[in-house]
């Protein structure tokens, strides 16, 4: 198979993985829209099943997050399928009224319909947002990843907190961590977010903190 030289070093799990490639950037966004630290329980599965090449990370894998507040999270990787896994967006946020599907730039919330425990209708009304990379009434982008890069250099200068911490970047690359570990062990770990620490296996000896 041919692969793109730029990104080799991507599917070694030495250097990282496709969660540690895209996980960190899509739960560090589910973190936010669900205001949550971190999760309680992380289960994986998958493997390298379609993809005929050196590497030796998954090319699928689905991974489920379960929070203390009851909110269950997943996030899934088919390198070997194609188009693209929602209907809309990049991120699909499921709640008992609507469907929330967004991406950097825009976002649509469809209305649940009626089914085996939902009568009466819609209960909201459809909703779309699709700037087109229009200016903010401040005039800077409205592009996400331009807005952080210019927050990092302007917090360079003055000294302050970037919008992203250390302790933020922290919290959301530890999804990768525990999602990579949980596949690895085929354990669904119980997790302490206190104390980082899982409670139920030996995994331990797979996380350390430096």
């Amino acid at each position: 198979m041919k692969m793109n030289k730029n990104k080799l070093f991507r599917w070694w799990s030495d250097y990282s993985s496709q969660m540690g490639n895209w996980g960190v950037h899509f739960m560090d966004v589910i973190r936010w829209m669900l205001g949550e630290q971190a999760p309680v329980a992380i289960s994986a599965h998958g493997g390298r099943f379609a993809l005929d090449h050196d590497g030796d990370i998954p090319d699928t894998a689905q991974v489920t997050y379960e929070f203390a507040s009851g909110c269950i999270a997943s996030f899934c990787i088919y390198e070997a399928s194609s188009g693209a896994l929602f209907p809309e967006g990049e991120v699909e946020l499921r709640g008992t009224k609507g469907t929330l599907y967004a991406s950097e730039s825009k976002y649509q919330i469809i209305p649940t319909t009626n089914g085996q425990f939902q009568t009466g209708g819609p209960k909201m009304e459809k909703e779309e947002f699709n700037p087109k990379n229009q200016l903010l009434s401040d005039g800077s982008s409205d592009d996400s990843t331009a807005r952080l890069v210019r927050n990092f250099l302007d917090c360079v200068k003055s000294h302050q907190t970037p919008l992203c911490s250390l302790e933020e970047g922290h919290r959301s690359t530890s999804f990768a961590h525990l999602a990579n570990i949980a596949l690895a062990t085929k354990e669904c770990l119980q997790w302490d977010p206190v104390r980082e620490r899982f409670t139920n296996s030996e995994a331990n000896q797979r996380w350390t903190i430096a």
